[in-house]
């Protein structure tokens, strides 16, 4: 009778977070040598990267840092940024039922973007997949990222690094994190307005809070808006997605039409 052997379960995990992990080298080894340019030796970088485990926070705290932030605006920037993890955690919390606080919470910590989508969809189509292989992922995530961040570090303290190329290198990082985002008319509406208020914030404010205000009440209108016309005027214009010319409808109105056939692979 022929046997069949099955792997460890961390080389399991470790096969489905391995694309994950690879995508995190660069970019974190870019983030190590930013942080290093605004002020981070490697052991305060490596500390940054467990302790915060977000590249868009960890990139957003050496843009403010190079300009000078001070430290509240910086952390109330920060805590805007990161509410997001709320909503996501919420969404997997159906899947860690019957845990423990503690493992609930040494999961949220290394929670971010893209070990919750692979996660999410191990849950939604491996019915084996369980809470502690989602840890592992996580924490396979989580060690890759601090490795490049700390060699990144390294790289920077052997290099000169001009920090006007560094406000140059982060701006065009998150114009390309807003452009990825914007998929509907109404969210390019919100950004260019959030972009003229910031603007204007900042002028009146004469300090960088202008920004934490302007992405409050960008947010809060945004939010207002949408949830207006997904509510009164679902087949607004408004909602439609950019690519969709000529068609009506939100932009979620594909998936929830979806052949009942189709499955995830």
């Amino acid at each position: 009778m022929k046997q069949v052997t099955t792997e460890p379960r961390w080389k399991e995990t470790f096969k489905v977070a391995w694309p994950l992990c690879l995508s995190y080298t660069p970019i974190g080894i870019a983030c190590g040598i930013l942080l290093h340019a605004a002020g981070f030796n490697s052991i305060l970088a490596g500390l940054a990267s467990v302790m915060i485990f977000s590249g868009g926070a960890q990139f957003l705290i050496a843009q403010m840092l190079t300009v000078n932030a001070p430290i509240l605006t910086i952390i109330l920037m920060l805590f805007f940024l990161e509410l997001r993890y709320a909503l996501l955690g919420s969404s997997l919390s159906k899947y860690l039922q019957g845990e423990n606080h503690r493992f609930i919470f040494t999961f949220a910590l290394s929670l971010n973007d893209e070990n919750y989508a692979v996660n999410y969809l191990k849950f939604a189509t491996d019915k084996n997949w369980s809470p502690k292989d989602a840890l592992q992922v996580e924490h396979w995530s989580l060690l890759f990222w601090s490795v490049a961040n700390v060699i990144g570090s390294l790289i920077g303290s052997a290099l000169k690094i001009n920090l006007e190329v560094v406000d140059f290198a982060l701006t065009a990082l998150f114009i390309y994190m807003i452009v990825m985002q914007v998929r509907s008319r109404l969210s390019l509406i919100i950004c260019i307005f959030s972009g003229a208020l910031a603007a204007f914030c900042l002028i009146i404010t004469k300090s960088t809070l202008g920004l934490v205000a302007s992405t409050l009440i960008a947010s809060f209108t945004g939010y207002a808006i949408e949830r207006y016309l997904t509510k009164h005027k679902p087949n607004s214009g408004l909602l439609n997605d950019l690519g969709a010319a000529g068609t009506s409808g939100p932009v979620v109105e594909p998936l929830e039409k979806k052949d009942e056939s189709d499955s995830i692979l």
